[in-house]
């Protein structure tokens, strides 16, 4: 694949034989940054794990302790508690007539569905439209809630999900080139040692395969840490 002028000099920074640590990882990220913008941070884990076998299926959500960078547009669906949605700072809150919106209009202008557990069966109808784009809500990933402020809460402040793709691959945004290299750290440590923390017991030799960090458009850099 031929690269970019730009991202051939920022590759140049980076030994491909070494591993760096946490703290060498997110210092060179930022170096190598290869765009304008504020460019995404993300990270990726290749895991030892089987991914045909129920026991060793990896998803959750980390609050990270200084968000990612991104602002989520939540739909509330709730009818018992609309205006705790409301006052938590849903951008959009209401019950079967968001629903029918959704059905009737095509109408997708959020990025992730909370709801409160007596929703569920109606929401349920929708699986179809709702599965492929990823956001039918989940118990697992804290979007089916009775307290559905803390919810709201927890994603507005930085809350995202971890989950392991058909390759054995866990991919999470991070942050922003425009986030100290401090707080990069933080949030990739927290990420990691929530990995660390969710290997089955089935799993056996070595949990990561490799692990690296990357910006958008950016080269990739391995790193190790303590906990592989």
């Amino acid at each position: 694949m031929k690269r970019g002028k730009k991202y051939v000099e920022a590759a140049k920074l980076i030994d491909p034989n070494k591993l760096y640590t946490i703290a060498e990882a997110v210092e060179l990220v930022k170096k190598t940054s290869t765009v304008k913008f504020d460019a995404t941070v993300d990270v990726s884990y290749r895991l030892n794990v089987d991914t045909t076998k129920q026991d060793q299926q990896i998803r959750g959500t980390i609050v990270l302790p200084h968000g990612n960078g991104k602002t989520k547009k939540i739909l509330a669906v709730t009818n018992s508690k609309l205006a705790d949605a409301q006052a938590a700072g849903a951008d959009f809150a209401g019950g079967k007539d968001l629903l029918e919106k959704i059905q009737r209009e095509n109408w997708f202008d959020f990025d992730v569905i909370v709801a409160t557990p007596d929703m569920m069966g109606e929401i349920g109808k929708l699986g179809k439209v709702l599965g492929p784009k990823g956001l039918m809500p989940n118990p697992k990933t804290g979007t089916v809630a009775l307290d559905i402020a803390k919810a709201i809460k927890d994603i507005k402040a930085g809350k995202v999900e971890y989950r392991l793709d058909k390759e054995a691959n866990v991919a999470v945004s991070i942050g922003r080139v425009s986030f100290s290299s401090d707080k990069l750290a933080d949030n990739l440590q927290l990420l990691t040692d929530t990995l660390v923390k969710a290997r089955p017991s089935s799993v056996k030799g070595a949990f990561f395969k490799s692990a690296a960090i990357h910006t958008t458009m950016g080269p990739a850099i391995k790193f190790t840490f303590d906990g592989r």
